[in-house]
Formats: structure tokens, C-alpha cells, sequence
């Protein structure tokens, strides 16, 4: 039985369909962790018969969907190391963020290498051995989420949960050609890991798309009255540009350490931006990455001490020479230096916010060039630092952030970019992103697409459908707007008679609709049945619903809503990656007196069950 992905849609409609059941994907995947030996990406697994009898309810959101978590991340009964062995206790309880996977019917398959105490950027830095890209034999896997992101990479789960001090989220997904998204700080609980800076610390996670990274983060996401570093975080607008036109900033003199590969790479990324319909404004990056060198220089050192420097002064043959270097520079901090540190931390805000009254986002290269293994161990910390050069300021400012990959170099190395925006932008940017990863995936999978031209190859793991790539400017084809229509088109999400196959199809054929794959609604809606058709209700106690995507015009659009008998109307419709697009919705007035059919997932699915 080949299973070329374990993309969470994938998985969903074969366990629909009968293809193969959540048991056949435990069994794939232990055989792959088994045939890949000794990698250094898990630190501890479950037993794969534990994890057989742990399957749930075929109803929930996340049913069959294998993950992990780093390892400094509790899991009740499991032991926590953050990769020094000497620390390792086993925790009662698990962090809150697992809780709710598993009762959302993720599958815990076991927990992964990091950078120990989650401290570098590289992967290398753990006594469990180094992890390395699964991209480029004998590139660094970026750290500190060092396994979690090899994890999806080689296609060993489908997602994996990390943490983000200082781009411990952002770093390894540009290495192992994952999507890693950042959540605004305080969205996901911290509450069950272990700090590396409490102020900063933000769980981040790995997939194989920003659909399914957006999927998981509606799952973790929510306020933890326990938690002191939680909050509740109000969705920004979203910005009211013409046809959905986006500010995007770039580094009016952006820094790439004489990589010329890496600056070419990242002169493509933006020209496909530019491509999108969006509008590119030179912006001075200086504040920011002044901000990101305080977090080396100043009181951030020193809470990482406050963390577990009692425990390294215990047992300083226990901590690796380079954590204990790293570390040892907090004890010359004074309370003095802490409160300089924190006052020029609030004077680069200020002038940041200069800054984005002119853009609505910000997009950078998420590392200025790539080293091997080996270059880093002759310079461990000035290569860390080189790869944090775009990501350390992220968390010390308060944005948010995903990185999608974007090909690779000339040079065959892995590049990508990363989005970033303040606090409660983290749908904008999912949107954002998954128009850019959607377009370079179109690319390298189109023979006589840009990526042929440019001679530039296409980032592809195992555990992916399609590799990205950043393709030359222009972008031929289609130019897309964010969400996927053409420019001056729109994005339809339908629900069931008008899809493909079902009765009303053919009226919407016969209005020019073009298809564009399937779809699930965000974790928030409740489906019906309404005798001959669907009737799709907003409800925070829902669940995601799979729908179909049409591009169409605004004109046709407008022929079609004449044509909707009530209950049923067309109204905005919020999808598992972020995206707000035009939707058929009921009205609630409906939904008592109708089947509620939501554990189906789908209107097809649920007249084939009928159908029985």
C-alpha cells in the first residue's frame, strides 16, 4: 500500500474513503523510523503497540494524524530531557498544548532531538547526536527544533510541535524544507516546557503546508488562566488594500555573509511576491536587527541563566561546552544591564512602529546562507549567530511569523522566506504564505515553468507531494491573489449540491467556475443535512468540514446568489490555513429541525454512509 504523503488532507480522505486506516499509517510509520536507524532525530518513542491502542473517535478534527513533540515539551508518563540526560524527570502531567492534540485525535508518535536546554540554531548541540538536513547530506538541520522539523521533513509525521526563543521554529524549517509557523507570542500556551527564556518562549510548529500548520495552531491555540506567560490575543484586521494588495517591506540592504546564491534565491522570492499582485517597499531593517542583538547582549542571556543555570552549576560535566559557554555570559549581567537592556529594547519598538505604519507585513530570507556540520563546529557560536541574523528579533518585538521554503540556491541549498507581522496578524500571514508556497509548488511541478528557466531546482522531501521552488521573475501563468483566485476573481468555497458530481454542478460550470482542489473550514463550523443539500453553521463547538474551491468573477458570483433558496445564502468562510473566503453558509434558523451530520466531514461522505 504506497502512501507518497502524510499530508493531514491526505490522510483524512483516505481513512474517508477506505484506502487505508489510521492503524496502516502507524504501522508506515514506525517502519520509516525503523529504516532510517540511528538519525538523531527522536530522543524517546512510544511503543508502537501503545500507540495502535491509542487510537480515538473517527469524528474528530485531527483522527489519524501522526505527530511529535521536542523534547522539552512534557508528555505525562514520558521522560523530558531537554536533551541532557542528566535533567531527565517524568512529568504527571502533560503540557496543555498535547492535551489538546490527543483529544483532538492527533497521534503522539514520540518526542525529538534539540539544541539541549533548546539554546542554538544549528541542531548540533545535543548529546543525542547531530541532527542533519534531509535535503543536503551534511547540512546542518538548524535547531534548536532540531528533530521536529527533520521529523515532517523526512516524512516521518505529519506535523511536530516546537518552540521558538529565537528562531528555534524558523531556522530548521527553511533546513528540512518544511513550513514552520511562529504564533503570536502567548497564543499557545507555555505551560508543560521547560524555558529557555520564559519572556520569549513561544511553541511553533512544523508541517508540510501552511494549511495543515494553521490546522494544528486552531487545536493549541487558547488563553490558560494558569499560565503567567498566556494571553488572550485579538485577531488584527486585515488590511483593506485594492483587490487585496498587501505592503510587503524587504531589506532596503538585505545581508546574505557573501552567499550570492542565497541573495539570487532571495531576489526570485520577491519578485514572486511581486508577482502575487502585492506591492514591495524598501524598509531599514536597522531597529530590528539591533533588537535581535540585545538578545545575546543583555538580560535575555542572563533569564536563560535564571532558567537552568542552577542546574548547569550542579553539573557542569553534564551540559554541552557549548550551552555552557553560551550560558556562563549571563552572570556578568547586572540589574543595571537588565533594565538598559529592557529601556533600548522599548526605544527599537518605537521606531519600528515607524516601520509598519508604511507595510502591512514583512518578509525576509529566514537564514542569509546555510553551513554544513562541520563549518559549524569550527565556529559554533558565529555561525549560530549568522543563521539567527532574520528570526532573533521576532519574539524581543512581539510578531508573529511563518517560513515557507522557496527552492533552492544555485548552489543546492535550501532557502526560504519568512513573513512576519505584530502580534494577531497570524492569519494574515497564513494567508500570505499559503499563496507563496502554493505558487512555488505549481512552479516546480510544471516542466516549462519558471523553475526549468532559472535552472534552479526544487526543495522535495519524502514526506512532501511536491517540492517549492522560487522560479525566476516574471512568474508565468496566472497572476493569483492571496487565497488562490486570479485578480479580480473570486475564491468560492462550496459545500455540497453545487460541487463536482453532485446535481447543481452544472449550473455552476455553466458560469465559468474553475476548480481549485479541496479545502476544510477552520475547527469552527457545524454541517446539516437539509434533505438536498448541506447547511453549513458557524459553531465554536464544530469542526472542520471539507469543501471544494471554484475561482469564478464577481459577475457570475453575483449571478449565482439570485439563484440560492434560503435557507442558504453566500457569506464569508473561514479555512483551516487562515484564508476568509466567499462561502455558502445557512442561516441558524435551520439547524434545529435538521440532521446534524459534522462527524461525516464532508457532504459526500456522509451520502455515502447514508447510502449503506
Amino acid at each position: 500500500m504506497p502512501i507518497s504523503t502524510l499530508g493531514a488532507a491526505a490522510l483524512s480522505h483516505g481513512y474517508r474513503t477506505g484506502e487505508f486506516t489510521p492503524a496502516d499509517i502507524v504501522h508506515e510509520v514506525y517502519r520509516r523510523i525503523r529504516e532510517r536507524g540511528d538519525d538523531g532525530v527522536w530522543i524517546s518513542l512510544r511503543p508502537e503497540a501503545e500507540v495502535l491502542a491509542s487510537l480515538g473517535d473517527p469524528g474528530l478534527p485531527l483522527y489519524g494524524i501522526p505527530f511529535s513533540v521536542k523534547d522539552n515539551i512534557d508528555v505525562a508518563g514520558m521522560p523530558t530531557t531537554a536533551a541532557c540526560p542528566a535533567f531527565t524527570y517524568r512529568p504527571p502531567v502533560s503540557a496543555p498544548l498535547v492535551d489538546r492534540l490527543v483529544a483532538a485525535g492527533a497521534v503522539l508518535i514520540g518526542k525529538n532531538n534539540l539544541d539541549q536546554f533548546a539554546t542554538g540554531l544549528t541542531g548540533s548541540r545535543s548529546p543525542y547526536g547531530s541532527c542533519e538536513s534531509p535535503l543536503v547530506p551534511g547540512l546542518v538541520s538548524g535547531g534548536s527544533s532540531s528533530g521536529s522539523a527533520v521529523a515532517v521533513g523526512a516524512g516521518l509525521v505529519t506535523f511536530s510541535i516546537g518552540t521558538d526563543t529565537a528562531g528555534s521554529g524558523r531556522v530548521p524549517a527553511v533546513m528540512t524544507g518544511t513550513v514552520g509557523l511562529k504564533p503570536s507570542r502567548g497564543l499557545v500556551s507555555t505551560l508543560g516546557i521547560v524555558p529557555a527564556c520564559a519572556s520569549l518562549d513561544c511553541p511553533s510548529v512544523f508541517a508540510l503546508s501552511v494549511a495543515d500548520a494553521a490546522a494544528v495552531l486552531s487545536v493549541i491555540a487558547g488563553f490558560e488562566p494558569a499560565d503567567p506567560w498566556s494571553r488572550p490575543i485579538s485577531p488584527l484586521p486585515v488590511p483593506s488594500g485594492a483587490g487585496g494588495r498587501l505592503r510587503i517591506g524587504l531589506p532596503d540592504k538585505a545581508e546574505f555573509f557573501g552567499d550570492r546564491a542565497a541573495a539570487a534565491g532571495f531576489a526570485e522570492a520577491a519578485a514572486r511576491l511581486a508577482a502575487l499582485g502585492h506591492d514591495l517597499v524598501p524598509v531599514d531593517l536597522s531597529p530590528f536587527l539591533a533588537a535581535g542583538r540585545l538578545l545575546y547582549e543583555g538580560p535575555w542571556v542572563a533569564e536563560r541563566l535564571a532558567a537552568v543555570g542552577d542546574f548547569v552549576a550542579a553539573h557542569p560535566d553534564d551540559a554541552h561546552p557549548v550551552t555552557a559557554r553560551v550560558l556562563a555570559t549571563g552572570r556578568d549581567i547586572t540589574g543595571a544591564d537588565t533594565f538598559r537592556g529592557l529601556h533600548r529594547l522599548r526605544e527599537l519598538r518605537a521606531l519600528t512602529r515607524r516601520t509598519w505604519a508604511e507595510i502591512d507585513l514583512l518578509a525576509v530570507p529566514t537564514v542569509p546562507t546555510t553551513f554544513t556540520l562541520d563549518e559549524v563546529a569550527a565556529d559554533p557560536i558565529g555561525r549560530n549567530s549568522m543563521l539567527g541574523h532574520y528570526t532573533t528579533f521576532a519574539n524581543l518585538l512581539d510578531l508573529a511569523a511563518v517560513a515557507v521554503p522557496a527552492g533552492t540556491t544555485a548552489t543546492g541549498r535550501p532557502h526560504g522566506v519568512t513573513v512576519l507581522a505584530p502580534a494577531g496578524s497570524d492569519a494574515l500571514l497564513a494567508d500570505l504564505a499559503a499563496s507563496f508556497h502554493a505558487v512555488t509548488q505549481r512552479d516546480a511541478a510544471t516542466e516549462d515553468g519558471p523553475a526549468a528557466k532559472s535552472g534552479t531546482g526544487a526543495v522535495s522531501s519524502p514526506g512532501a507531494a511536491v517540492g517549492s521552488n522560487p522560479g525566476a521573475a516574471p512568474v508565468s501563468g496566472p497572476v493569483l491573489a492571496p487565497g488562490g483566485a486570479l485578480l479580480g476573481e473570486a475564491l468560492l468555497a462550496v459545500v455540497g449540491a453545487h460541487r463536482s458530481g453532485q446535481p447543481l454542478h452544472p449550473e455552476l460550470a455553466g458560469l465559468g467556475a474553475v476548480a481549485r482542489g479541496l479545502a476544510h473550514t477552520a475547527s469552527t463550523y457545524r454541517l446539516y443535512d437539509l434533505g438536498d443539500r448541506p447547511g453549513l453553521i458557524r459553531d465554536s463547538s464544530g469542526g472542520p468540514i471539507e469543501v471544494e474551491l471554484f475561482r469564478l468573477t464577481p459577475e457570475a458570483l453575483g449571478r449565482l446568489l439570485v439563484t440560492i433558496r434560503p435557507p442558504l445564502g453566500l457569506g464569508t468562510v473561514e479555512l483551516s490555513d487562515g484564508r476568509l473566503v466567499t462561502g455558502f453558509l445557512c442561516e441558524p434558523y435551520a439547524a434545529p429541525d435538521a440532521r446534524d451530520i459534522t462527524s461525516h466531514g464532508s457532504w459526500p461522505a456522509y451520502l455515502a454512509a447514508r447510502a449503506v
